[in-house]
């Protein structure tokens, strides 16, 4: 189950998040700036800018994966500074997140996953994924959504949500 509620539905999402941002250069260029300033724009002070949620978001999907199946996670140097380079990191993600399957997450439950933040505490792997990954990750990815949106770019829960897998 932590295979179908993590791996497809992140892979959406980030699909989502690629649109987002083409809209959001078009949306740039439309009024004249630098999609730049959209990556360095954030809804408070002390909050993270736009081009850190999607590094963590990109940072929660990946080792979320690494995590709870023993495989090594792509690195990232957290250096990208232009909407070429952070969809080139998207990208990445995506491509590594394609490369599970449900076989990959077999023993995942039962893992006890930890982090040097946890000074020696751990989770199950399904605590792990339903307690920190998931709400991470869309955390993040929302927060970039909100922070385009307060900046004017044309965006809605349609963009962000993506097509659905309507039946019948």
């Amino acid at each position: 189950m932590i295979f179908e509620t993590t791996v497809p539905p992140f892979i959406k999402t980030f699909k989502n998040l690629l649109a987002i941002l083409d809209k959001s250069a078009a949306y740039a260029d439309s009024k004249k700036f630098q999609t730049e300033v959209l990556l360095q724009s954030r809804l408070a002070p002390d909050m993270f800018p736009l081009m850190k949620q999607i590094q963590i978001a990109c940072d929660t999907a990946k080792l979320g994966a690494s995590r709870l199946t023993g495989k090594d996670a792509p690195t990232h140097a957290d250096d990208e500074v232009t909407l070429a380079q952070i969809k080139a990191r998207i990208t990445s993600v995506i491509s590594y997140l394609e490369s599970f399957s449900e076989k990959n997450y077999a023993d995942s439950p039962a893992r006890q996953i930890t982090t040097p933040r946890w000074e020696g505490k751990y989770l199950t792997g399904d605590e792990y994924a339903i307690h920190h990954v998931i709400p991470n990750f869309y955390f993040h990815i929302s927060m970039a959504y909100a922070i385009l949106r307060n900046n004017g770019v044309d965006i809605g829960k349609k963009d962000y949500l993506g097509a659905l897998p309507f039946k019948g």
